[in-house]
């Protein structure tokens, strides 16, 4: 069945999560996650299906340098394999490319495998795009490093195409994605021109770590520079580690703790006017304690975030 593509409802605020143990760089990688595998990913994504969130996010390394492996780590199970799996045990939470890195694929392989990703999730798919930072991967993939921006600003228009298309340029490819016209393309990163490219091309934005006015200011310069107009457009934001009640261990500097009131109204002081998608994170010392934070969330902070 055909689906409209989806967007952010008109005053309303959504939120979801990156997903734990898919990628384990030891810069964010939590002790329990370097022994957990399959089964307690499993567990996550079926508890924030469980709980409403509006999607569960993986990331993208192909391969990493043995120089950078102490702190970038190798292990980062490919994204649209993993959101194909995930579709499998999950049937309502949105599945997030966060962030896909299209200059390393051909758009039409691309476009292969979010199609059939849509295809097979019954529209679920979400489409977040990145231009990459790792230079040694793009080297050891025969990619110039350089021109990935110059790769995004054409292969994504010709991704949205191949998307809502069965035939460009005399060959045709099926499935067609569930969404109609396309699985929405959020574009991600914080830089200037990162921002001024999801204004230009993206449905949304997804910031890399919390965003905040002047980078909204630069989404709506650039949108009257070029009278462009997106109905519902994706406004991203990440938040603190999270921690609802009291925590047993420490936290760290800068986790939130608390109420679930509390937390929810210093989220949204921290949180930009036309901000309405938010990405949380939360501290925990296993994985059942991090379904249990995800679901008491959903119950108790959310209701007080997502009217805008």
């Amino acid at each position: 069945m055909i689906s409209e593509m989806f967007t952010v409802p008109q005053g309303r605020r959504i939120y979801g999560m990156q997903l734990p143990v898919q990628a384990q760089s030891a810069y964010f990688v939590a002790d329990w996650e370097r022994t957990a595998g399959p089964h307690e990913l499993a567990m996550l994504a079926k508890a924030c299906d469980e709980s409403g969130f509006s999607y569960v996010g993986v990331c993208d390394h192909v391969a990493l340098p043995e120089s950078v492996a102490g702190g970038m780590g190798t292990h980062w199970a490919d994204p649209i394999a993993t959101l194909s799996w995930i579709a499998g045990m999950t049937s309502r939470v949105g599945l997030l490319s966060h962030v896909y890195v299209l200059p390393y694929r051909n758009p039409r392989i691309a476009a292969k495998q979010f199609a059939t990703l849509d295809h097979l999730s019954d529209g679920r798919a979400f489409i977040g795009i990145g231009a990459g930072h790792a230079q040694a991967e793009f080297e050891l993939l025969g990619i110039d490093f350089h021109n990935r921006g110059k790769a995004l600003d054409t292969g994504i228009p010709e991704l949205a195409m191949l998307l809502e298309n069965e035939f460009v340029n005399g060959f045709g490819a099926r499935p067609l994605p569930t969404q109609s016209p396309r699985p929405p393309i959020w574009v991600a990163g914080s830089s200037p021109a990162a921002i001024k490219r999801a204004a230009r091309l993206g449905d949304g934005w997804l910031p890399q770590g919390p965003s905040d006015a002047s980078m909204i200011d630069i989404l709506n310069e650039e949108w009257v520079r070029i009278g462009r107009h997106v109905e519902n457009f994706m406004i991203g934001h990440i938040t603190p580690f999270l921690y609802i009640g009291k925590p047993t261990f420490d936290v760290g500097e800068g986790t939130l703790t608390g109420s679930a009131q509390s937390i929810a109204e210093r989220i949204l002081a921290g949180t930009a006017s036309g901000v309405n998608q938010l990405q949380v994170r939360f501290k925990a010392q296993s994985c059942q304690e991090l379904c249990d934070q995800i679901a008491v969330f959903a119950a108790e902070v959310a209701p007080f975030l997502t009217t805008i």
